[in-house]
């Protein structure tokens, strides 16, 4: 990496709340049980819900947005406070959505089945561009804003291009981010009929058995959520951590939700990350920067094939020396496009308090005596695969 690049701003909410550390409440999870969708999933907690509809009354024009757009407003405001930024400053704005205004296109299409007429707004209101336009206008920002669906690598491939508009001096700053609003009943229907999801009858103490690397059966649980980031390039005293190294791969699909048994896409990602931060590792050739990396965000989605693919490709970069594993899923769900921020989030607070997520249903793992370095995987659908190496600031 030619530039490291500072992470001086973040917010995010989950099924944790907001802004809350991930790394409170030891083995308790926040997934509860709808019984009108008879699934689990990660719903925000009242408390957050109310400061989103706070916002949605703040402007007449707010009233029609989908609730992803609100939470990506939320998280923004909060992020550039986080770093100081002032509104209307000239930076560049990522944020992206796997299912985008889901909400409102169920709702919209719904009423077009009933009276075969669309409503006045249903077009603007359901546009993926919707989503950063947004923020962009409630931070009255005159720098690019851009919006994208890369499934659920969605986050972390808006931070793989804040990066890159960093590093060829096109903007000074850049907001990157994910959101994800579809606790819906057809995403829930989408889910089900793929075999991914965790059944309604699960009555294990754990819903959602995000790496637990043998369970009988595939346990995804849906939550919903948002984070935004704040980058700015080079040493930053003000940093939370620094990216030293990205990395990206998509791998041959055999159909539209494949991954290969040994997550080939994982493989390549997280070797071009770890050799990607060679200059921050002082030149060092890679088996000794292996040694590095203390710790694995991994994607780890709750599904049979995803947690064990991804673990595979982890032992085949890492051989006998595993760095520390851990994920966010098992207690906040799998929160599609905002997950990789989600998980970004989870490896900053770790960096900073130099304690771990433990997933209690899997062995104790030992902790290393420093966690300087952490990776952060996410994929998605079309075996799009992304790692962000993490360094303590």
């Amino acid at each position: 990496m030619k530039q490291v690049i500072a992470i001086t701003g973040i917010s995010a909410i989950s099924a944790t709340g907001a802004d809350t550390s991930l790394l409170g409440n030891k083995g308790d999870h926040n997934l509860s049980f709808d019984s009108s969708l008879n699934a689990w999933m990660g719903k925000l907690p009242a408390d957050v819900l109310q400061l989103i509809e706070d916002i949605r009354e703040e402007n007449r024009n707010y009233l029609a947005l989908d609730a992803s757009v609100l939470y990506a407003i939320y998280v923004s405001r909060k992020a550039i406070a986080c770093a100081g930024w002032d509104f209307s400053n000239d930076f560049g704005i990522n944020i992206g959505s796997s299912r985008g205004a889901t909400q409102l296109f169920e709702k919209y299409y719904s009423a077009f089945l009933e009276n075969g007429k669309s409503e006045t707004l249903a077009s603007p209101t359901t546009t993926l561009g919707n989503i950063s336009s947004w923020v962009a206008q409630d931070l009255q920002n005159e720098g690019p804003d851009i919006s994208h669906s890369i499934t659920c690598s969605t986050a972390l491939h808006s931070l793989l291009n804040g990066v890159a508009w960093l590093q060829s001096g096109m903007c000074d700053k850049f907001m990157v981010g994910g959101s994800e609003a579809a606790l819906t009943p057809f995403t829930i229907a989408q889910m089900r009929a793929m075999k991914t999801y965790s059944r309604a009858e699960n009555d294990s103490l754990y819903p959602c058995l995000a790496l637990d690397l043998d369970k009988a059966e595939n346990t995804m649980v849906l939550g919903e959520g948002a984070a935004s980031v704040c980058l700015e390039i080079g040493i930053k005293p003000t940093a939370l951590a620094y990216v030293v190294g990205v990395g990206y791969a998509t791998e041959k699909l055999k159909h539209a939700v494949s991954i290969s048994a040994e997550a080939t896409c994982f493989q390549k990602s997280m070797k071009m990350a770890i050799e990607d931060a060679k200059t921050s590792f002082q030149g060092s050739d890679f088996e000794e920067m292996l040694n590095e990396v203390d710790a694995i965000v991994m994607h780890a989605p709750g599904t049979q094939l995803g947690d064990t693919s991804e673990y595979k490709a982890i032992q085949k970069i890492f051989k006998n020396k595993l760095p520390l594993l851990t994920t966010n899923k098992w207690k906040i769900g799998h929160t599609f496009g905002a997950s990789g921020l989600l998980s970004l989030d989870l490896a900053i607070k770790m960096l900073q308090s130099q304690e771990y997520e433990e997933v209690p249903f899997i062995s104790p793992q030992v902790k290393p005596k420093r966690i300087n370095n952490i990776l952060v995987n996410a994929v998605g659908f079309g075996g799009n695969a992304v790692s962000i190496l993490l360094r303590k600031a």
